[in-house]
This record gives C-alpha cells, structure tokens and sequence, in this order.
C-alpha cells in the first residue's frame, strides 16, 4: 500500500498538478474564475452562470451555440496545455526521448481539465432543466453538440501536432546518433541539471492510456534534448499565432449576427488568449516580464496623452472633428449656460410645450404623469414593459396622453424609449397593438454576445474599422455592436437621430425624455433632451437672499452646440444612460477638457430626482392648470433592500467592509435622499402630489432575476408573473384613480378590489 502510495504521488499527473501549484499559480487564477462562476459564485448576482451554463446563439439556447462554447473550451485547454508545457517542458526532459511528447503532456496534464468538463456539465444539468426550462431531450442535443465542438477542435488540433511532430523526428534523428555518442553518462554537470532542472516521475501516461516508466535522460546530451523541445516549443507558437489571426479575421465580420458567438464563448477565449501572453512573458522575458509590463503600460499611456492612440468611445452623431470649437469645462464656463437671461428663455420654451400638453388634454385641470424607470438591465427593461403595457390597457390607451415627462436609468429607459416610439408610430397610423407580447421579448432580449464578441474580436484585436452616421466616422467597438443589436432586438424603429423628436415633443404630442448619464470627471449629471434645460441645471431656490456659485447638472444641447448635439443618435443616448461599467465603454465627450460619461444609476438609478427638480420649477403652473401630479415609478428593486443587509461574520468581510459598504448601500442613499425629496415635493404642491410605485419583487429572493443584459427563460416568466403579485396590483388600483375619468369611479373601486382579490 506504502508503495502503491508513493507511485501515485510521485506519477506524472500528480507531479504535473503540484507542479502548476508551485511555480505560475498566475494562471490558476483563470481556472478559478471559470470554476467559481459555473459554480454560481463569481458574479451570480449579475447572472455570469448564466451565460456559460446556457449559451445563447443567434436568439436561442441550442446546439449550435452548445457547440462553439465546446470549441471555445477546447482552444482554451488547448492553450493551457501549449503555455504549460512550454514553461515546465525543462522539468519533465524525459518527454523528449518519447514519441508524440506533445500529447503525452496534455493526457497527463489532465486532471483540472477533466474535473472541469465534468464539473460544467453537472451544472448545465441543473440550470437548463430547472432555469431554462429545457427539455431533457433538447438538453442531451445541447451537450452533443458541446461534445463536438470540444472535440472537433481538439482533433484538429492533435492532427497538427502530429504532423509537427512527424517533422521534428525526421529533422531530429540524424543528430540522435552523434548526440547519443558524444553524452556522458555520470559527470557532475549533467547530474546537477537532472537534479536541479528534472522532476521525479515514476509513471506516465502513454497515448494508449497505458501505465509507463519514466526514462532516465541523463545519458542524453543537454544540446540535444534543447533542440526537441525548441522545435516542439516553435509549433506550439505557431498555433497561438494562427489563432491570433483567426480572431483578427472574425473581427471583420461581426456585424453578421452568425459571428457573434456566445458570450461564454468569447470570455473563455479570452482567458486562452491571455494564459498565451502570460506564458510568452514568462518564457521569453523570464524576469524581466514584469519590467516589461511596466515599459508597455508607460508607453502606451504616452501614447494615449498626446492622443496618438484613441480607443475611447464616441457618442456616434456628435461631431468631434472641429478641436478649436470645443466648450470650455470649467465651472465658470457652465455658469454662463445657466445665467438668468438663458434660464429664462428655456423656461418659456418650456411654458409653451407645458401649454402644447394641457390643449391636449381635454380637461381644464388634467392630472400630469411623470414616469420614472430604475435602472437594472435587461431585468429592468422586461419588468418597465409588462408594467407599461398593464398601464396602457388599464388606462384604455391614455397613459401616454396625460405623461408629460419620462426619466430614469439603464434598462428601464430603453424600455420607455422603446414603448415612446411604438406609441408615436401608432398615433401616426401604424397597425401597432401595444399589448402585444412580442414587444417583451424585443426588449428582453440578449444584448451581451455582440457586445463580449466584439470586445475579444474587435476591440482588443482587429484593426479599427469605421462606420457613418452623417458626416462624421467612428471606430466600431462594443458600444457600436451593442447599439446594432438593441436596433435590432427593436425592430430598427430607436435608430434615428435626436432631431427627429424635436417637433413632436414640442407640441407634447409624446412625452419628453431626458436621458441622464453620470460625468465621471466631477459627478454632474448630464442632460440630454430635445429642448434646452438650463434651469435644470441647478437647484431651485426661492430665498431672496439665493447664491449660487456652482452647477450639479449640465444641458448636453446647450455645452455642445457647435458640435451637431440635436444629430446623435437616441440608440447613443440610450447607452450613454445604460453604460454599466466595464462591459460597456464610457462615452467621452469633445470638451476642454475632455470629459466622458457613464450609466446615470450612479448618481440617481431610480429618475427621480430630476423630475422632482422639473416639478419644482414649474410648481406654479402645475398648481394653476393641473389637478396635481402623480409620480409613477417602475423599478426592479425594493425599496430600501432590508431583506439583503450588509454583513460581516468573517475576518475577510470585516477586512473589506470599508471598500464594500458604500457599493452594497448606494442605492439604499439614494432611496433615503429621494424620499426627503418626496417630502418636499408633496408640500410645495399643497399634497397635490402622489407617488405610485410598482416594483419587481421575486418570489423567491435568492432565484429572483439577476442585474444583467441577459435573462434566462425562468428569469422571463418570473418577471412577468410578479405583475399580479398584491404589491403591483394595488398599485394599478391606486393608477385607476387618477387616469380614468371621475364618473367611472364606483368602477374602478370595484375593478381594484378584484384586481387586488387576484
């Protein structure tokens, strides 16, 4: 037993496992992640497993998409294997005197990848039955094709290895001979590399599976061995170098939908990808990698600086081409786009379009709706839709009629801009049905294969390549592939420019949106709209004594006048307002000096706070030509989020609360700031002013729907179901109330205890 012990240990696979342990633990990192988000650890709030565990291609969960994940896996164990054995070929010199030395390695170098593979497919089981809602059947087609895929890609592989191979032997053996001749067998200096380079290995793995014996290679020249593993170590290079090319040729074609592989796909190649330059570092640079590192980064930065290189993000539209023209940034500069004569004039802009709204109306004293959408993704987008068209139908089509203004954040915005649009095309003749279903699942469809595909292919890899709108160019990059498929999840009907909305929302034929986004450089908000916003710009006092010397907002149209504001694109507006860090680029801006922007949840996720703002300007005329406001807010969060507190039982949590309190309670401050707000907003209107929230609360909080671009088919059907839970319904009893007329009131008591019943 003692024996069979020491064997095991001292085999090739158990050497091999300890071995990635000891030296290069860098790139078990990768291995980590892959392992951590299968297993819904890393990210699962943000729904990572999802996209690994049922991979999405071309609009379904199917066999082909199971299959490019398989071939992705299959790339990535590939190029763990070619980066290992190149960084630990020295170690294991008794290869050389074997055939197929190659594959011998990868067979023993088995063991995580193995567990790995059985490990992902155990929990695709789990997730596709259970979240997905597959079918056994279709789940058992999904894995054949992830079978073959994974080993359609590794046969390829091995056949070019052994073809390699074939080459090194026939170049090799005549040296054999010579070298065999010309070794000694026992001197100190070949003693002393066995022991200081070599590693103990008892048995190996032949590539009949079988059980071997280790050669003793002292009796081989060091020169001779070198040069095996040097044309060994020269293919496998060659192959990293041929995949390389491949991804910058798919780059060229990812605006066909076919080579928008599965976003689980494009990450894990991404990780083959970055093991391959990890290991290029290591073996080429040994220590002096991490200088390099260091050089390159410094380089590139200069680079950047002196704008020689840009890989910023544009908002396409916009024009960027004038330099000497761009507005100042600067406190002073933001000042004079607010002073009282500019106020002034927009307000009565504004007064004019209030004024187009009430005409519309029919009442002497409407009630006027605002409607503010939280952000969260795709989970926010579907939830804002059903919630939309509940309101619609119960409001016998009206909803919009009487909504003056629309704000808010990320996904809820893409679904106000996308039921604002259906509704125009309707009032202007178009067969639309609002309540038709298909509508939720255009927005509720995937947005992130584009978007990773285009990051590996395009953003990281390919040369640039440009596309028009107008008469300005931009680099096509994620933020470009995720605009083409939100247009074409949409149908094509949210890709127009901003002044193809003018005229309509000055007449308040549709409602006003203000798209917000968030200026990284101080923390302004910034306004986008089709009028001018310049008493939005800062607080409203009315203290006759009132100084203020600052701004906290800035009226997009205003500060870049010069630069064609009203010709970006609403699909741009749309992401600068949804621009979830990391996985979409900020959008910089052409000022001086540059600023750019992001998602605007990071200073108000729920749109309240500019409409509270609006209201507060034009409270006078509110309390003179309407009945009062009503507030409605669509969100995907509870309020306040008591049933998830932030906790700390571990040395670990305790060590990283400070980084942490502040990401797990922001939107908790904003909850508590908004409702101070509220306050104040119901006394300035003399309690005319009501605030209806509808909010998406899972059944269960640990399987609710995660904040992500993609949403599983469980996901879906818990979104819809949760606008008949008691918390929704009483909300639309409370809606009725205020947008039916006052003669159907006995109706509407009766409809909302039902409603409620229900």
């Amino acid at each position: 037993m003692l024996n069979f012990l020491k064997n095991l240990y001292y085999s090739f696979p158990i050497q091999l496992l300890i071995l990635h342990f000891r030296k290069y633990q860098v790139l078990l990192i990768f291995w980590y992640i892959l392992f951590s988000t299968i297993g819904s650890g890393f990210m699962k709030n943000f729904g990572a497993d999802a996209l690994f565990l049922a991979p999405e291609y071309l609009g379904n969960v199917n066999a082909a998409g199971g299959a490019l994940v398989g071939i992705s896996v299959a790339i990535y164990i590939m190029s763990w294997n070619i980066t290992t054995f190149i960084l630990h070929s020295k170690r294991c010199r008794f290869l050389a005197t074997t055939s197929q030395p190659f594959l011998k390695y990868c067979i023993n170098n088995g063991i995580i990848p193995l567990v790995f593979i059985i490990f992902y497919f155990v929990c695709a089981y789990h997730f596709d039955i259970k979240k997905e809602l597959i079918p056994v059947w279709q789940f058992i087609i999904i894995v054949a094709g992830s079978f073959g895929g994974f080993s359609l890609l590794l046969g390829f592989s091995f056949a070019y290895f052994f073809s390699a191979d074939r080459r090194i032997v026939r170049t090799i053996k005549p040296l054999a001979k010579d070298v065999y001749k010309k070794a000694t067998f026992t001197t100190k200096k070949t003693e002393a590399l066995y022991t200081n380079y070599g590693m103990k290995v008892g048995y190996y793995f032949d590539a009949r599976f079988k059980l071997r014996k280790a050669r003793d290679v002292r009796h081989y020249g060091e020169e001779f061995l070198e040069q095996i593993f040097k044309r060994h170590h020269f293919s496998a290079m060659i192959s990293v170098i041929m995949a390389f090319i491949f991804m910058v040729f798919i780059g060229f074609f990812l605006d066909n939908k076919i080579f928008q592989v599965p976003a689980a796909a494009s990450i894990i190649i991404l990780f083959a990808l970055m093991i391959a330059v990890i290991g290029a570092l290591a073996y080429f640079l040994e220590s002096w990698s991490i200088l390099f590192v260091i050089l390159l980064f410094l380089t590139l930065d200069i680079l950047y600086r002196y704008e020689i290189i840009d890989p910023r993000n544009k908002a396409y539209g916009l024009n960027y081409n004038n330099r000497t023209e761009r507005p100042l940034y600067s406190n002073e500069a933001l000042l004079q786009l607010c002073d009282t004569a500019k106020i002034a004039s927009d307000k009565n802009n504004m007064l004019q379009v209030l004024n187009n709204w009430k005409a519309r109306q029919g009442e002497e004293k409407p009630v006027m709706v605002f409607l503010n959408f939280s952000g969260g993704g795709v989970r926010s987008a579907s939830f804002a839709m059903n919630i939309l068209q509940g309101l619609d139908s119960i409001s016998n089509g009206s909803l919009f009629k009487k909504t003056f203004l629309i704000t808010g954040a990320s996904g809820g915005t893409l679904s106000a801009a996308y039921f604002r649009e259906l509704y125009r095309q309707k009032q202007n003749g178009a067969p639309v049905n609002l309540q038709d279903r298909k509508y939720m699942d255009a927005i509720s469809g995937d947005l992130l294969n584009p978007i990773f595909s285009s990051m590996i292919a395009r953003d990281l890899f390919s040369p640039a390549q440009k596309f028009s709108v107008g008469p300005y160019r931009y680099v096509k990059d994620r933020g470009y592939a995720f605009e083409q498929k939100l247009n074409e999840n949409t149908g094509g009907i949210l890709d127009k420019p901003l002044n193809n909305y003018v005229q309509d929302e000055k007449n308040a034929t549709i409602p006003m949106i203000i798209f917000n986004s968030v200026i990284t450089r101080d923390g302004r908000k910034l306004m986008i709209c089709t009028q001018p916003l310049s008493f939005l710009m800062q607080s409203d006092f009315t203290h006759s004594d009132r100084v203020v010397n600052t701004t906290d907002a800035v009226d997009f149209s205003s500060m870049f006048a010069r630069q064609d504001p009203m010709n970006i694109r609403v699909l741009s507006a749309l992401r600068m307002n949804a621009t979830f860090p990391y996985v979409l680029p900020s959008v910089w801006l052409p000022s001086n000096p540059i600023i750019d922007v992001m998602d605007a949840g990071m200073r108000d996720n729920f749109g309240q706070e500019t409409s509270l703002r609006f209201i507060s300007v034009f409270k006078e005329w509110i309390k003179q030509n309407t009945s009062g406001v009503l507030l409605i807010q669509i969100r995907d969060r509870n309020r306040g989020g008591w049933e998830r507190p932030l906790e700390t039982n571990s040395i670990g949590g305790m060590l990283t609360k400070p980084a942490s309190v502040l990401q797990s309670n922001w939107y908790k401050l904003q909850d508590y700031f908004q409702n101070d707000q509220i306050t104040y907003a119901q006394n300035f209107l003399d309690s005319n002013f009501h605030r209806i929230t509808f909010m998406y609360l899972p059944q269960d909080e640990d399987k609710g729907a995660t904040l992500n671009f993609h949403l599983t088919a469980i996901e879906k059907n818990e979104i819809i179901a949760s606008i008949k839970r008691p918390n929704n319904q009483q909300a639309f009893a409370e809606v009725k109330k205020y947008l039916l007329p006052t003669k159907n009131v006995r109706v509407v008591k009766a409809s909302a205890q039902k409603a409620v019943s229900r």
